[in-house]
């Protein structure tokens, strides 16, 4: 028999939120369980909201983190091309953009392609993913036509291989009316665009 669970999980990207700033109101965020970061904030940021909220947070840096090298955030984990396993969800991540002035944590398609090909062994040694974070989206879904904004196709193969239950990233600055307006379905995943941020809970289960 197996038991059922729900794990409350704030996700955060380019945008810093009044709502998460200094010493913010914590009802709002209760019962969150962890936070994802999808680039793009200042580290004190990061800092600030696990020190507030007192649980992890898995990040990625974005095209703009270029502090995070000497001032990386306290009490964070980089998620760069690692595998975590949280609550028996798996997480990987894929910092940066795609590269267009030469400037840190710029990839060209390539050089990501190579990076998940790095992942590789670790994906099938656990039977795949459940959460991918990026900083850029996958190509042709929420991205742009400039070479800053374009998304990689990397991004789309892995989703077509592995069929994580989530893809979520940052990087296209966009005001949302209604939370739904984030996501686009490609097969099993929700691709989530979670600038500013973004709330949602994901089931997770455990042996009797």
């Amino acid at each position: 028999m197996r038991y059922y669970f729900f794990m409350k999980v704030l996700a955060i990207s380019d945008i810093v939120a009044p709502e998460l700033s200094g010493i913010f109101d914590k009802s709002p965020f209760e019962g969150t369980e962890l936070v994802l970061s999808c680039g793009d904030l200042p580290p004190e940021y990061l800092s600030g909201i696990v020190e507030r909220l007192d649980v992890p947070l898995f990040y990625i840096r974005g095209n703009h983190d270029i502090r995070y090298r000497t001032s990386p955030p306290l009490g964070c984990i980089d998620l760069h091309l690692r595998f975590e396993r949280y609550n028996g969800i798996r997480f990987i991540g894929f910092e940066g953009s795609r590269w267009y002035n030469g400037g840190p944590m710029q990839y060209r398609e390539a050089q990501m392609r190579r990076f998940a090909q790095k992942m590789w062994p670790k994906l099938s040694w656990h039977r795949g993913v459940d959460i991918i974070i990026t900083h850029a989206p996958p190509r042709h879904i929420h991205d742009a036509e400039d070479r800053c904004h374009r998304g990689f196709n990397t991004f789309r193969k892995l989703l077509t291989r592995y069929q994580p239950r989530y893809l979520i990233h940052g990087h296209v600055h966009r005001s949302f009316t209604h939370h739904d307006e984030r996501i686009t379905r490609l097969g099993k995943t929700q691709i989530v665009n979670t600038c500013g941020y973004w709330q949602f809970s994901i089931d997770y289960n455990q042996p009797d």
